[in-house]
């Protein structure tokens, strides 16, 4: 007899009872909007090319670009807002870069007709990058950068993240952590890291592995109530584990199931993964 409607049910009920049981009290926060202000940002480079640049981007509410392609800087790009206290702030010290949101608390979304929006390009240069966020929707591509490490944290947002083109190093240390949101991470094998984190909440979350892999890499997933999908490139090895007594699973195409893992057979590189859903729906899928 299929589970599926018995956890369906107890699913539903976790979800009610999770929004009878707890009050969030955000506090308020009037946003006063004036005229719409452009501002272009510019970090440099550094005088040594071959130094690597301590990054931290602190983005509040609103829409996030971030894309690769400055050239000659750094970060190069715009930001747009009718909230004067929004005015980023740029602060500069030896390697260490940080662009932050004049204002980035006291409020979980933006009123009607308040604007803020970063467009955003990075350079080519080594660096490490911190990105935190709040609620905001974000187009990201970081394809063809020279990430050391790359550490995100996240709030309520809605964000499409892809790495178009291969990291040109090796990533030391990648970290993901997600809020109540939705979150597409594509073409994660360009990465070029050996071991990713990722941790959600309450949300849907695609992991694409597709790219070119050049190690054998380990990916650790902590979901709580959740939906997650896991993308891997047919012909590639690759073993899922997973705990949680209340996930439900479907997958699709060649996987076999081996005792408390799923498998793909193939040849090369291999994906070793480690799913921990509290509850939640895991689909695992070819592209």
């Amino acid at each position: 007899m299929s589970r599926k409607p018995i956890f369906l049910a107890i699913i539903t009920v976790a979800i009610v009872s999770m929004a009878c049981s707890f009050t969030i009290n955000l506090p308020e926060t009037r946003l006063r909007t004036g005229d719409t202000v452009t501002d272009n940002i510019n970090v440099q480079l550094f005088d040594d090319p071959e130094k690597t640049a301590e990054l931290e981007i602190i983005f509040g509410a609103g829409e996030l670009k971030l894309v690769p392609g400055a050239e000659n800087s750094l970060v190069l790009g715009t930001a747009t807002y009718n909230v004067s206290d929004f005015k980023p702030e740029i602060t500069r010290s030896d390697n260490k870069v940080q662009v932050k949101q004049g204002q980035t608390e006291g409020f979980s979304t933006l009123n009607p007709g308040v604007r803020n929006e970063w467009d955003l390009a990075l350079g080519k240069s080594p660096m490490n990058l911190s990105i935190t966020a709040g609620a905001y929707r974000g187009e990201i591509d970081l394809g063809g950068l020279s990430l050391l490490e790359l550490i995100v944290k996240e709030g309520a947002s809605d964000t499409e993240w892809d790495f178009s083109s291969p990291n040109l190093v090796e990533m030391k240390t990648f970290i993901y952590s997600t809020g109540a949101s939705s979150a597409k991470l594509m073409n994660l094998a360009n990465a070029n890291f050996e071991r990713m984190e990722f941790k959600g909440g309450v949300g849907s979350y695609k992991l694409d592995l597709s790219g070119e892999l050049r190690k054998n890499i380990i990916v650790e997933v902590d979901a709580g109530l959740s939906n997650l999908v896991i993308a891997v490139p047919r012909d590639v090895p690759t073993q899922v584990t997973v705990e949680g007594s209340l996930t439900n699973i479907n997958t699709s195409g060649d996987w076999q199931r081996a005792e408390n893992a799923y498998v793909l057979t193939g040849n090369g590189h291999t994906i070793t993964m480690e799913i921990k859903m509290g509850a939640g729906n895991l689909e695992l899928v070819h592209p």
